[in-house]
């Protein structure tokens, strides 16, 4: 089969781009820009463009298959042309149902959590030697790819994304996979740049759970208010298995799980990791792992890339690096890292860099985030304003918002690096919050 990628360099395109090499397939792609891992990745398969940009004369008609990422236009030129030659053009998600769509689907969705659960099952079903294919978005330990396609294998499990799928294709992406197996970890409003309101946020979670496969299952969150009401209001039919946070306690700075079994070391921590890992139990006891098999493997589990993740300092300082940037995901892993040190000193930093968070109508959602912290800071690029055309705010907008006076606000990455310098590192613990890597500071030195 040939397939094209319009924007090949994505962190999940160019992972699809290999499994789809690995499976046999002949691949090409294009793209404007291509930053690391993903230009390393693609050269050693042999796939990556050797020039940057668009170029309508690879279109051709033979090509069986175009998949169109999201960091492309509609007025694509590569786009226009596939449109010219009538060729079949696909989303990513679409794409991967294609792939799955005589297999049995297990869909994990939610604001929070996906990835984390996600990872947590395969990496289970990875140490008991099960095999299945997967979409996960973060790297994992013992894995070379994020996406793994095959012919043979009868599951494959889904991180379900609630962003849209394409440039022509606004559907949020998880309502492509029609799941026979779901689960919902939570919802707490996100990307207000597309979904304007609350309303219309959930909406794609009613219509992602109506989505689900007549006779099918649907493992939820009942701790959630939210996802309980869209539970309760579906009318179609399948079973469900609701989870919550299980017991635990932590003695001397490591977590134990409560279980009928006696207790079960874990490497990380925090009261959401313990519902992720709950969740991710009920899904796996779907696929065939008994209990005590999942307690077995999931000691091992040392998190998912970035979801509170040590970072190894040249000082041996303690410091945290987590992918939180929505409000609900910031509250999250500040509870859990204000529980774990709760004699240590603490110190939190946040990055707000996303079209939700730098929104001056979204920020209220922050309130009380940082609570907790010894020592927090927010930090935000008036420049990244500048080039996303937003609106200045002001660092007493951000104190207000978060509802917390001392709050340490920096505008100027310049200025936060001279802050970060003076700190001692190995004295007190450090979180670090963000999608991006605050101005360019080593988190290692």
């Amino acid at each position: 089969m040939k397939t094209h990628f319009i924007a090949i360099g994505g962190s999940a395109m160019h992972n699809l781009a290999i499994a789809l090499k690995d499976k046999g397939y002949q691949v090409t792609g294009s793209d404007d820009a291509i930053f690391e891992p993903s230009r390393s990745r693609l050269e050693k398969k042999g796939i990556l463009p050797t020039e940057m940009g668009w170029f309508p004369e690879k279109i051709t008609s033979d090509i069986d298959a175009v998949i169109l990422g999201m960091h492309a236009h509609q007025d694509n030129p590569e786009l226009a042309k596939a449109k010219e030659l009538g060729l079949k053009i696909y989303s990513y998600p679409e794409f991967l149902y294609e792939q799955s769509k005589n297999k049995t689907r297990v869909v994990i969705a939610g604001s929070h959590g996906k990835t984390t659960i996600t990872s947590m099952i395969l990496h289970v079903l990875n140490f008991h030697q099960k095999e299945v294919d997967f979409m996960v978005g973060a790297q994992l330990e013992g894995f070379d790819c994020m996406v793994k396609l095959t012919q043979d294998n009868d599951f494959m499990v889904l991180e379900g994304d609630e962003y849209l799928s394409s440039p022509i294709d606004l559907r949020s992406k998880f309502l492509l996979y029609q799941p026979n197996i779901a689960l919902m970890s939570g919802i707490a409003w996100d990307h207000i740049n597309v979904f304007k309101t609350f309303d219309n946020y959930i909406e794609q979670f009613r219509k992602f759970v109506a989505s689900i496969t007549p006779g099918g299952i649907l493992v939820y969150n009942e701790e959630d208010a939210e996802v309980v009401k869209v539970v309760e209001a579906a009318e179609n039919y399948f079973r469900k298995i609701p989870y919550k946070t299980p017991e635990y306690e932590i003695n001397n700075g490591k977590v134990y799980l409560k279980t009928e079994m006696g207790d079960v070391p874990l490497s990380i921590f925090g009261a959401h990791n313990l519902l992720n890992l709950e969740g991710a139990r009920h899904i796996c006891q779907t696929l065939g792992i008994m209990d005590e098999d999942f307690y077995e493997a999931i000691m091992s589990f040392k998190g998912a890339s970035k979801r509170l993740e040590k970072v190894e300092r040249e000082d041996k300082g303690t410091l945290y690096k987590d992918f939180a940037h929505a409000p609900s995901k910031v509250k999250a892993a500040v509870k859990a890292f204000c529980e774990q040190f709760k004699n240590e000193k603490k110190y939190g930093f946040l990055e707000l860099h996303t079209y939700s968070s730098l929104n001056p109508a979204f920020l209220e959602q922050y309130d009380h985030a940082m609570d907790g912290l010894d020592n927090a800071v927010v930090f935000y690029s008036e420049d990244a304003l500048k080039i996303k055309r937003m609106e200045p705010i002001s660092p007493e907008l951000i104190k207000e918002k978060f509802k917390n006076e001392n709050l340490k606000v920096f505008t100027n990455a310049e200025e936060l690096h001279a802050y970060w310098e003076i700190l001692d590192k190995t004295q007190g613990v450090y979180l670090m919050m963000s999608s991006g890597n605050f101005g360019g500071l080593d988190l290692t030195k």
